[in-house]
């Protein structure tokens, strides 16, 4: 399977026609037509319905899709960075991380780097930690920054002097938002929504423990911004990570800290399976300069 009939099929996918995806390759209908066909046969099966006015991908063809865009970015990926070159530093600097306030060390230090070198090209994705760790066993990122406590023994890292605090963002006119912190007992039957990466760890068992079964949880957030929505619109409560409120959020929304506190550590982690890249390795000293 070559790298080059790999675009070409991405291209027809993107533009559901194969005239179109011709003329954006610069090749001949008759000539992608072909690569496609030959495509076909080695994947074994069908990867497009032919309808009158637009090709529609078939189940294979959607599988194979989101495998193609995922060894295309690692091609582009891996190609920027063996072309750096040490005297004239450049290529691409990959970070996933989730949402928090304590990184912004992390990011003024990123700064200064692309700073230094002005031909690095950062690009921060955002994510959950599950979502994180699966991309940098992919290849796909160089850096992750993962909340809480994971099981980090299949990745190299390096631990943040930070915290984040969990606590419950809920409006300014709710009675809560009265008080300084939020024991459990202030939950009982309150509409909930929580972290679904907390969820999946129960992590909050121990800290309302003896009302739990009172506990009313109505939904779960990856990243909370959406769920901040609901929390002004419908008058319910979202438990997340302090510092997350700003813009328009602020004005409406507060934030109290869960009491008895509830800290969570942040780690940067990379791959021990993957060979970093030069300009990795060069931020990587400048993070263990910083934080040791």
């Amino acid at each position: 399977m070559e790298i080059r009939v790999l675009r070409y099929f991405v291209s027809v996918a993107q533009t559901h026609n194969m005239s179109e995806a011709a003329r954006i390759l610069h090749v001949s209908q008759p000539t992608l037509s072909r690569q496609i066909a030959d495509l076909e046969v080695e994947v074994g099966g069908p990867l497009f319905e032919r309808r009158s006015r637009e090709m529609v991908l078939t189940a294979t063809g959607r599988y194979l899709l989101s495998k193609a865009n995922t060894i295309l970015s690692l091609v582009d990926k891996t190609t920027t960075n063996l072309q750096a070159q040490q005297v004239d530093i450049s290529g691409s600097l990959d970070i996933g991380s989730g949402e928090s306030e304590n990184l912004d060390a992390l990011m003024k230090l990123l700064a200064h780097f692309q700073y230094d070198y002005p031909n690095v090209t950062i690009h921060l994705h955002t994510g959950n930690a599950m979502t994180t760790e699966n991309q940098l066993e992919n290849g796909l990122l160089d850096l992750g920054v993962t909340m809480g406590r994971r099981d980090l023994r299949s990745f190299d890292s390096l631990k943040l002097p930070q915290q984040n605090r969990w606590g419950v963002i809920m409006r300014k006119d709710s009675q809560l938002a009265q008080k300084s912190s939020v024991v459990p007992t202030d939950l009982i039957n309150l509409p909930i929504f929580v972290s679904e990466q907390a969820m999946q760890r129960d992590f909050f068992a121990d800290w309302w423990r003896n009302v739990k079964d009172s506990i009313n949880v109505i939904g779960t957030y990856d990243l909370l911004y959406n769920s901040t929505l609901l929390v002004r619109a419908r008058k319910c409560y979202a438990i997340a990570f302090d510092g997350l409120l700003s813009g328009n959020m602020a004005k409406d929304l507060t934030f109290r800290p869960l009491q008895p506190e509830l800290n969570e550590p942040i780690n940067i982690i990379w791959s021990k399976n993957q060979q970093l890249s030069p300009i990795t390795a060069l931020f990587l000293k400048r993070l263990r300069a910083a934080f040791g």
